[in-house]
């Protein structure tokens, strides 16, 4: 095989490989993010939901050309196969209905081939049609936009307030790249509050929460978190951006941390090229599967303090929250952040040729680095 059908089976390859590799370092006990404020057990599912959508876009090319790859910036593909991925998966049941079932597919191949003596490309892309709508339905894809989803509740002694651990997820259109939020809320409205609170500052026992909740838990606010979410997601939005609009938007609600975790670039030799020197060693690499690397940032904005609300007979002024944005540090500041965080994940046989070519530390300046050879991550190297 050569050519796009090569290339494309590199990097589906390739992609599929990193994604999994990702999905064994935050499940990993001893990775820093399996314990780090829940991103690792957060970020899963929604690496789960990248697999299957690389499964539906692996099976899409069987039948169709219009599949892009932004190999010159994110190395994701094209924020257009998002969308009709998500076109297709509302069709997905009426399509199936029009289709040969797989079994009469099956046979139609083999008496094609029997008869003509030759392969039958029509009833091949017929096939990966139904496999990749049958993938579709199968589970949940990353959408453009995945809802927010209350995954723990508790209460703050301190404030006497409820908060919420609620996390989103988004894949960027303008950058091609998955993104997963997680925000730490406390809510100070009067119901919430004598609902989950007791007089002594701790959570009511006789309130059972059925976790995860799909949506904020507070259901008078729950559609506008959704929209809000929503519209402040973009990567132009700086952390510091998002949590203060927030806090502007939601009178009774108090953001305390906002996290974001940025997935990408990810760059596979042969198919991206917006890193000359990486693209250089990784075509080097001996073995092709194995000539990949993928990068992450996880960016935090945390409340400091807040200023209490006051009330006046002629104005009256909500609680505000005070970020702290680390000014000493310029990356922090450029991306509006308290802290951050930049990861690569690479083989061994791609580190190696890196590091062999006296470019490692230009290549992984200022990254957490995490080797991985077979089913073993050794990280810190």
């Amino acid at each position: 095989m050569n050519g796009p059908n090569a290339q494309a089976a590199r990097y589906f390859g390739a992609i599929e490989d990193a994604l999994g590799g990702l999905e064994s370092f935050l499940a990993d006990a001893q990775s820093p993010l399996y314990r780090h404020q829940l991103v690792g057990q957060v970020v899963t599912p929604y690496v789960d939901r990248l697999m299957q959508t690389f499964a539906c876009w692996r099976n899409r090319i069987g039948f169709t050309e219009s599949f892009r790859i932004l190999r010159a910036e994110s190395g994701f593909p094209a924020f257009q196969n998002v969308l009709e991925l998500d076109n297709d998966r509302k069709k997905a049941k009426s399509r199936l209905e029009s289709l040969p079932s797989g079994d009469e597919l099956r046979r139609e191949m083999v008496d094609f081939i029997l008869r003509q003596k030759a392969f039958p490309k029509a009833l091949q892309a017929r096939m990966a049609e139904r496999a990749y709508l049958e993938t579709i339905e199968r589970g949940a894809v990353f959408s453009p936009f995945v809802l927010p989803q209350t995954v723990r509740v508790s209460v703050n002694p301190k404030t006497r307030r409820p908060y919420y651990v609620v996390h989103w997820g988004l894949f960027d259109g303008s950058q091609s790249l998955p993104m997963v939020y997680m925000a730490t809320i406390e809510d100070s409205s009067r119901e919430l509050c004598d609902m989950l609170v007791l007089p002594n500052g701790k959570m009511n026992p006789k309130i059972t929460v059925p976790l995860p909740v799909e949506g904020l838990l507070n259901p008078d606010l729950a559609h506008r978190f959704d929209d809000f979410a929503e519209k402040n997601s973009a990567y132009s939005l700086t952390p510091a951006t998002i949590a203060g609009n927030l806090d502007q938007d939601f009178e009774t609600l108090h953001p305390k941390r906002l996290q974001r975790f940025v997935l990408g670039p990810f760059y596979s030799a042969g198919v991206t090229e917006h890193n000359n020197t990486v693209t250089e060693i990784l075509a080097k690499v001996r073995k092709p599967e194995n000539a990949w690397m993928l990068t992450w940032t996880i960016q935090e904005i945390a409340a400091t303090g807040e200023r209490a609300a006051e009330r006046g007979l002629w104005r009256s002024t909500p609680a505000r929250q005070e970020f702290h944005i680390d000014t000493s540090d310029l990356e922090a500041a450029r991306q509006g952040v308290s802290f951050y965080e930049k990861h690569a994940l690479v083989p061994h046989d791609a580190y190696q040729a890196l590091f062999a070519s006296g470019d490692a530390e230009t290549v992984f300046g200022g990254f957490k680095v995490h080797v991985i050879s077979g089913n073993q991550i050794t990280s810190g190297v």
